[in-house]
């Protein structure tokens, strides 16, 4: 095993998460494949590999955090909302491979590049990669409730998240938005957005990630799927956006 693969490996564990070798290959896989789409097109802006290892990978498992462990065994189709190159699902699918996976994405070369990686990771058969928005797909009785489990580490607020990414979860599923440090305003106004679209919110799990001695801090919402969303939502493109939930 190389540095980086050792540097990798270690950074997960003290991050709680154990990478075989096989795991660790698909990432450096996942990495090499990035950074080469990257010089082409705009897929992230982080191009160095240790910010890559940190800020994608670890931080993309971070949501792991957020399954309660008693229903961890019972998660199995996982939806991500605006994946944009692939995060969180595609680290989450190398970790835990029985997931079923859907990676919903607006941008076309970004698709692309999903539905490429995920050829060379071998996930075909279990991973699909959707180029389209949140307002349509959720009312689509294919993907409406049909999801354990929604995953999204998009920077809209999480009153516009919530509209977005409750629609996919099933009643007694979760979704988990990853956010940065600052998130007490933000969950003050997106209250009335989460039950009217059937959710509650369970917990906030503060952790960080450490990058060349700095420590970043970020939070998880962990927000139960209690009722179902009312057939109204998600409303129409650009709704959600100008006139969020209040």
């Amino acid at each position: 095993m190389d540095g980086l693969a050792t540097s990798f490996q270690k950074r997960a564990k003290q991050a709680g998460i154990e990478l075989d070798k096989d795991q660790i290959e698909k990432f450096l896989l996942f990495l090499q494949e990035l950074k080469e789409w990257n010089r082409k097109f705009n897929l992230t802006a982080i191009n160095d590999e240790e910010e890559i290892l940190v800020k994608h990978f670890i931080d993309s498992l971070s949501c792991l955090l957020g399954v309660p462990s008693k229903i961890y065994q019972k998660i199995r189709k996982i939806i991500d909302i605006g994946s944009g190159a692939g995060f969180p699902g595609i680290p989450l699918k190398i970790y835990q491979p029985r997931f079923e996976l859907t990676l919903l994405e607006a941008t076309m070369k970004k698709v692309e590049f999903m539905r490429y990686i995920s050829g060379k990771l071998g996930f075909e058969r279990s991973l699909k990669v959707i180029h389209g928005r949140a307002e349509k797909y959720g009312r689509n009785g294919e993907y409406r409730e049909k999801y354990d489990l929604a995953v999204s580490r998009a920077v809209s607020n999480l009153a516009i998240l919530a509209e977005y990414c409750l629609p996919f979860v099933k009643i007694g599923g979760i979704f988990i938005s990853q956010k940065g440090r600052e998130i007490k305003g933000e969950l003050q106004k997106a209250g009335k957005a989460i039950e009217v679209l059937g959710g509650r919110i369970n917990k906030i799990i503060p952790y960080k990630l450490s990058l060349r001695g700095e420590e970043l801090e970020r939070n998880l919402v962990v927000i139960d799927k209690v009722e179902k969303t009312p057939e109204d939502y998600p409303r129409r493109t650009g709704v959600v956006v100008k006139r969020p939930i209040r």
